[in-house]
């Protein structure tokens, strides 16, 4: 499991999530994503730069009680997302960019180390340029949703 995320000029991550395994409980939790991606990475960005909106969907790490709190208090503003809504966060096309450039890594990679140095590689090579233009689509984004009357979108 990854998490990364993407600003104008700006990109944080990746994470490679630790301590996942099978069974209940083992996968991506509240705590794992505060201890793995809000204190190492989102909060220190945003005491940098107080008056972006951190993005996130409804995932129940994002909102679960904890998590709402740490944020709250942290004074980090959150951009709304309404439950079931259509998925048009440009992050997924982020992750398409990443997956191409992780098919140009070579050698391939074989081993769980290989794949770790593949991904951050492969997230260092995303092009600014891509990840700016998915950052500024985002207004076209929900203008596309409202027009369409939350139905379906090119996005």
């Amino acid at each position: 499991m990854l998490w990364g995320t993407i600003g104008q000029n700006q990109v944080l991550g990746p994470v490679i999530f630790q301590g996942l395994g099978p069974g209940p409980g083992n996968g991506v939790t509240a705590q794992r994503y505060m201890d793995q991606v809000l204190h190492p990475h989102v909060l220190p960005f945003f005491q940098a730069h107080a008056n972006w909106v951190f993005q996130h969907d409804n995932a129940r790490p994002h909102t679960a009680r904890a998590t709402q709190d740490l944020l709250h208090r942290s004074g980090i503003q959150v951009m709304p997302w309404p439950a079931l809504s259509p998925d048009m966060n440009p992050i997924e096309q982020c992750w398409d960019l990443l997956q191409t450039q992780l098919n140009r890594v070579v050698p391939r990679p074989t081993t769980v180390a290989d794949l770790d140095r593949g991904v951050r590689q492969a997230w260092t090579n995303i092009p600014r340029q891509a990840s700016n233009t998915l950052v500024r689509s985002m207004h076209r984004r929900c203008q596309a949703v409202i027009d369409a009357n939350g139905g379906h979108t090119r996005y």
